[in-house]
């Protein structure tokens, strides 16, 4: 229970300050950390993770971080793509997704930290207006392809999200946490749902794991608001990168827990 506690708030912690990232390391966390078999461990982080987005939520809004249309486009298309990934999730080898995956999210990583990515874009121009023409497809595609990774990984997504957000919509820093966020509340809902039948749910380490990310978010999401967003971008490809590496050790030397 201890250990169900600590993690939860740092992956709270994460979410709060970075918009995700935190989701990526519920799943491991839920199984090396709290004993979890790999089966309850998904839905357990879709709902830990959900809950404490919608907590870090909370001081976004006030500061009007959030794009509301983007975020309900993006969630809408990832919610329906979430049952697609769930099913693929049941049929291969979660090895090789797992690296193939790890690579993607190393280039993307590569990418912000090299800063090759035009400021603004369909989504955000200059004025703060949105080319609804161009805008609209790359956020459909954008929330498909994070809808079904949620459902394949049982992760919130945000570690990919973000990157999406600022590289292909042009979101600045702040409003790519913010708009995260709330893609993040829609996707764990939905592929929580996927998921929910495949294990019996141990709710004591649930509750225990959301009490404490959400304590954590709160207290990061806070802080998170006040940091100039260049900084919030390296960390967060910096924490990408070593996810990434977490994720490719994991699967070349020890097989997920079924």
């Amino acid at each position: 229970m201890t250990a169900a506690l600590g993690l939860g708030a740092l992956i709270g912690i994460l979410l709060g300050l970075l918009g995700g990232g935190g989701s990526i390391l519920a799943v491991p966390a839920l199984v090396y950390g709290a004993g979890l078999p790999l089966a309850a461990a998904v839905p357990t982080s879709l709902l830990v993770v959900g809950v404490s987005s919608a907590t870090a939520l909370l001081p976004r809004l006030r500061a009007r971080q959030i794009r509301w249309r983007i975020a309900g486009i993006v969630g809408a298309a990832g919610a329906a793509a979430a049952f697609a990934g769930a099913t693929v999730n049941r049929l291969l080898d979660p090895r090789v997704v797992l690296i193939g995956f790890a690579a993607l999210m190393v280039a993307a990583a590569i990418r912000m930290l090299r800063g090759d990515t035009e400021p603004g874009g369909d989504c955000a121009l200059p004025g703060g207006g949105v080319n609804w023409r161009g805008c609209l497809p790359k956020s459909v595609g954008v929330g498909v392809l994070v809808g079904f990774l949620t459902g394949l990984f049982g992760v919130g997504g945000g570690f990919l999200i973000i990157p999406a957000l600022v590289l292909l919509l042009g979101l600045p820093m702040p409003a790519a946490v913010g708009t995260s966020l709330v893609i993040i509340v829609i996707n764990s809902a939905a592929g929580f749902a996927a998921h929910a039948g495949d294990a019996t749910l141990d709710y004591r380490i649930a509750a225990a794991f959301t009490a404490a990310a959400i304590a954590g978010s709160l207290a990061a999401g806070r802080l998170a608001t006040r940091l100039p967003a260049q900084r919030l971008s390296r960390a967060f490809a910096y924490l990408v990168l070593a996810i990434a590496v977490f994720v490719v050790v994991q699967a070349v030397i020890s097989p997920p827990p079924i």
